[in-house]
């Protein structure tokens, strides 16, 4: 179950980055986010997911856009995924999964033929007044950065 909706208000939240500052939603009006979460840092798919946003980042940026990777890791595992592989965006620590719980992404999986729960990648538009114009659920990486550019790029339009 989701606390979020297309078309409403985000509610406030506030995590620690990988650098170990506050990164907070509010102080974020005015510019658009893009707010992707990612089951493991540094695993071969979230690897790939994260260096696609990386790529595009300039064109985000381009967009008034402020993109940000957030995961149940803690900000140590998330600084090393950052150094490696030379993210330009903060990476949020939800250890706790308050904001996994906010937007509905925990979910039970079969992980090594095993129960588990996890997070399911997910991608959430946020426009420069809070408010949730576009969500994406069951991602699949290929690709996935480009369609969210392409969408964040029709709402500035229409």
């Amino acid at each position: 179950m989701s606390d979020v909706t297309v078309n409403q208000p985000v509610p406030d939240f506030e995590r620690s980055t990988d650098t170990g500052e506050h990164w907070r939603l509010a102080d974020q009006r005015g510019r658009w986010v893009v707010l992707y979460f990612f089951p493991k840092a540094s695993t071969p798919g979230c690897t790939v997911e994260s260096e696609a946003f990386r790529d595009l980042d300039p064109r985000f940026s381009a967009a008034n856009a402020q993109v940000v990777g957030i995961s149940r890791d803690g900000p140590k595992a998330l600084a090393n995924f950052r150094a490696k592989h030379d993210f330009p965006f903060p990476l949020l620590s939800d250890k706790d999964e308050s904001v996994c719980n906010l937007f509905g992404v925990m979910k039970d999986k079969v992980m090594f033929g095993k129960p588990a729960r996890g997070i399911e990648r997910s991608t959430f538009l946020i426009d420069p007044e809070g408010t949730l114009r576009e969500e994406w659920r069951k991602v699949s990486v290929e690709g996935h950065a480009e369609a969210v550019l392409e969408s964040l790029t029709g709402h500035q339009k229409g």
